[in-house]
């Protein structure tokens, strides 16, 4: 049947063949199937491609091209037809079947066919036209979504990431990214693309979705491409443009809130806490902290995140929020990670600082409020009672005085405290009110506390309510100037030669009250001084002798660390 495939749609040119034309003059065309949308009809000039049936008018078949399993492409007008057809797909859109009936002198006259076509013979081609395209055709696109804001077209040399649905013209699929669950990825204008896929990519915008009409010549050619795209075929690809980046871009930065006051930015060797929520170009999330309830937690700048990121994280301010867009090449590459996210992927993080610090900070103290008359400041071994809240650096407060009865009453230097608090503490009179910044390292450290998170800054705002000066760590009382020489005279008050617990106590408590001693305070006085006599009382008999005051360092050290007398 090949050799009469050929010599039916071949029309012998030069010779005439003169034969009664019958009862038809003309082709008959029924249009017995047309598509509700026609965009294009069949020109003189034109490339087809069509399927069709032959028989005779007793409808018996002489050739199909269906039973070949290829259509039939040629050119419409030039003489490569019979005449009959040439004029029969006249006007055809592409899906539309008609019934072409062709005279014998528009067909193959009074000569016929070999054996297969008599002479005079009537044929009638059942026709569907699946292709239509023209030299002069050039790579049609049509938008048919956009996304409203779009701050960046695809130009030549930029890498894309794009899902498509790719079809023949006349709606047969051949192919397609969403069937394989992967993003097609490649450059554009490089060579790697065919011609029109190439030409028709440029313009778009991330979001995007665009029907690309190519022409063969554009395309695949006279080769097609294995068994599912025929030979000159024109493509149709309905693209949905997921991003695009250029492998010159460099981070993108959009800052979105910025805090009236900031009296420091990040900078590399710096540790910073913050929220983010990662997305793709066209809108997916792919990461967020908030679902987790967990910030991020990392140094700047020492490689412990990805390139881009350790670059966006510096010069922020804490509760800055800031959008920065990081090219692949500055990301997870060509690799992408795991299912998470994929090869050659634009992420963008939409971030806020909750804080930072520096491993080499110490404490701020910002006094905000201090009485005229300052005489006496807290320090070391004094007994304090203060008030406080305590939050964190964007406002979040954690705990505070406040939620208790009574405010607390502490020992500074005492690790009754974290070691920030306690030295934010010093130095108070009573009635000052300051706030003091405490990095994580001087306060709950990496592993955070109770309510507190892990290498949380700790913001306190603190108010001085009491101060009682305190005593030496390991002494309950301290002379404060010099002691009585010689000193049991002094405490032998009645001059008896002996001190029981009564005159002992009489005399300690002479001392604190002329301001000559002190005792250890927030603790039980009568406990304090019967401690310490018991301490002098060596032989136990209830009363201290002026021998028994002499300090005997070769006996127990923790007996002799207490003879503060």
């Amino acid at each position: 049947m090949e050799s009469i495939f050929a010599l039916i749609l071949l029309c012998v040119t030069g010779t005439h063949v003169s034969s009664s034309p019958g009862p038809l003059e003309d082709v008959v065309i029924d249009r017995y199937d047309i598509p509700r949308v026609c965009p294009r009809e069949v020109q003189t000039g034109d490339f087809v491609r069509y399927h069709y049936n032959g028989t005779f008018t007793d409808g018996k078949k002489f050739d199909s091209s269906h039973e070949r399993g290829a259509p039939f492409s040629g050119q419409v007008g030039l003489g490569r037809l019979i005449t009959g057809l040439d004029r029969g797909v006249q006007g055809m859109c592409v899906n539309e079947r008609r019934k072409v009936t062709v005279p014998p002198h528009l067909a193959y006259g009074s000569i016929g066919a070999g054996d297969v076509i008599p002479a005079d013979t009537v044929l009638v081609f059942d026709v569907v036209l699946l292709d239509i395209w023209n030299t002069e055709d050039k790579v049609q696109t049509r938008t048919l979504s956009k996304p409203e804001s779009c701050k960046r077209l695809v130009e030549a040399t930029d890498f894309i990431r794009y899902h498509y649905n790719g079809t023949l013209l006349n709606g047969v699929p051949f192919d397609s990214s969403h069937s394989r669950n992967g993003t097609y990825d490649t450059y554009v204008g490089m060579g790697y693309l065919i011609k029109g896929m190439d030409e028709g990519l440029i313009g778009m915008c991330v979001g995007e979705t665009r029907t690309i009409i190519i022409p063969p010549f554009l395309a695949y050619e006279e080769k097609g491409y294995g068994t599912a795209i025929p030979s000159q075929a024109t493509l149709v690809f309905e693209v949905f443009m997921i991003d695009l980046f250029n492998p010159k871009d460099d981070i993108a930065v959009v800052v979105k809130e910025v805090p009236k006051t900031c009296t420091r930015k990040t900078v590399v060797g710096d540790y910073i806490r913050y929220h983010y929520n990662g997305t793709f170009q066209d809108g997916s999330g792919f990461d967020t902290s908030y679902q987790r309830n967990s910030t991020y937690n990392t140094y700047i700048g020492m490689g412990y995140v990805i390139q881009g990121m350790d670059k966006a994280l510096q010069g922020l301010c804490i509760g800055e929020k800031r959008r920065v867009i990081l090219p692949p090449h500055m990301a997870y590459g060509e690799k992408g990670t795991g299912d998470l996210i994929p090869g050659s992927a634009v992420l963008i993080f939409d971030i806020h600082v909750i804080d930072f610090h520096n491993p080499k900070d110490l404490i701020e103290i910002k006094v905000t409020s201090k009485p005229k008359k300052c005489n006496l400041t807290s320090e070391v071994d004094d007994l304090i009672q203060y008030r406080y809240n305590c939050s964190l650096m964007d406002g979040t407060l954690l705990y505070s005085s406040d939620h208790y009865e009574n405010a607390p009453i502490t020992t500074l230097g005492a690790n009754k405290v974290i070691e920030g608090l306690d030295e934010g503490l010093r130095g108070m009179c009573v009635g000052e009110k300051r706030v003091v910044i405490v990095p994580p390292h001087l306060g709950h450290g990496e592993n955070g506390a109770k309510g507190v998170p892990s290498s949380a800054v700790l913001h306190f705002e603190l108010e001085l309510l009491d101060l009682q000066k305190g005593v030496p760590d390991g002494y309950m009382f301290v002379w404060l100037g010099d002691s009585p020489d010689p000193l049991f005279p002094a405490m032998d008050l009645n001059k008896d030669l002996s001190v029981p617990l009564e005159e002992f106590t009489a005399f300690i408590n002479l001392q604190v009250a002329e301001g000559t001693g002190r005792l250890r305070p927030g603790m039980d006085a009568d406990g304090i001084i019967k401690d310490m006599f018991n301490n002098q009382d060596r032989n136990t008999d209830g009363k201290i002798v002026a021998e028994e005051l002499k300090l005997k360092v070769e006996e127990d050290s923790d007996r002799a660390r207490h003879e503060e007398l």
